[in-house]
């Protein structure tokens, strides 16, 4: 054996180490890879029937926003038609006011007359009454004059 062969021997001893050395990582790194492959085919087993139910749960709500905006609609018919009936009661109330406004002028007039002329009336029999108390007096005084003179004469 010369010194190129011992070389050589040497270099593949070496070269066996070194596979050796970098072989043990490699089979620790496969089975990591193993577990991780797993891992992956159990999330994709996982992931297809969740999938599917969170598909279903948003038809589910999509039915349910359909549902809720056709009710929607009609809620706001209803408004609508409360709208319509608010607004025609509002019309009949400002128009009762009005009616009320002209027959309480109607009946008032009237009622202020009838007042006034009770009024007068009273007024013009305390003046008669008056008047009739004045001339009593005047003739009395009349009299006791008339009788004074008479009794002076």
């Amino acid at each position: 054996m010369d010194g190129g062969q011992v070389a050589a021997l040497i270099a593949a001893g070496a070269f066996l180490m070194l596979v050796l050395v970098v072989a043990v990582p490699i089979l620790r790194l496969r089975h990591t890879v193993d577990a991780a492959t797993r891992m992956i085919n159990d999330l994709n087993d996982q992931t297809g029937p969740l999938l599917g139910e969170v598909n279903t749960t948003v038809r589910n709500v999509n039915t349910a926003l359909e549902q809720v905006q056709t009710s929607l609609d009609g809620v706001n018919l209803q408004l609508a038609k409360v709208d319509t009936m608010t607004s025609h009661a509002q019309n009949v109330t400002a128009n009762v006011a009005n009616l009320a406004t002209v027959v309480s002028a109607a009946a008032a007039n009237p009622l202020v007359k009838v007042a006034a002329f009770g009024y007068g009336v009273r007024r013009a029999a305390a003046a008669r009454r008056h008047a009739e108390t004045e001339r009593e007096v005047r003739d009395t005084i009349k009299q006791q004059r008339r009788a004074a003179k008479r009794g002076q004469g």
